[in-house]
């Protein structure tokens, strides 16, 4: 078995040079139904690997202590059209409820990063745009993150990246799909 170091843990690979986690299996092996630890070992990957991902991201917020969806709500308004987006676009697009929006834009706006303005077609409305200090921030981020996912996806080749991304979406789909299933029953 060909061991490969993680922080606390090791993965060592299968016959077949697939990696996995004795401890996830171990673990896994006594909560499956049936013995089959397949689907339950992939999620707890897919989470480590979502753990990665935002560490890394964090990690490259210089210190800021903005979060994966703060950070992704900068970078959504950054190719925003110029009125800005509004809270519930933002929502829709990211997947999350308004409130979780709303609360991320509150923590960009005390930063100073974005700013809320009153929509131009509907008074009620407001609208989020970022601001010169947030498209100055994001220019900032851009070299290091690019760096950092480098680093991450070492190894990789453009293929293994698209089917990861595919397999990702896929799992969203999914998760979509039972959404809407829970929503209509």
């Amino acid at each position: 078995m060909k061991h490969v170091h993680k922080s606390a843990e090791s993965t060592v690979s299968d016959d077949q040079g697939f990696l996995y986690d004795p401890g996830v299996r171990a673990a896994m092996g006594a909560f499956a139904l049936g013995g089959d630890t397949l689907a339950l070992e992939t999620a707890a990957a897919v989470r480590s690997a979502a753990q990665a991902v935002d560490r890394l991201r964090g990690h490259g917020a210089g210190g800021r202590g903005l979060s994966a969806g703060a950070l992704d709500v900068l970078v959504r308004l950054n190719t925003g059209p110029e009125e800005g987006v509004s809270i519930g676009d933002l929502a829709r697009a990211a997947g999350v409820s308004s409130r979780n929006v709303t609360g991320l834009v509150d923590t960009l706006a005390q930063d100073e990063l974005v700013e809320r303005v009153q929509d131009r077609r509907d008074r009620r409305s407001v609208r989020v745009c970022l601001t010169a200090a947030g498209r100055e921030w994001l220019t900032a981020f851009r070299v290091p993150t690019n760096r950092a996912m480098d680093a991450l996806f070492a190894g990789f080749t453009p293929d293994d990246l698209s089917r990861f991304r595919h397999l990702c979406l896929r799992l969203a789909e999914n998760q979509r799909r039972i959404d809407l299933t829970q929503e209509t029953t």
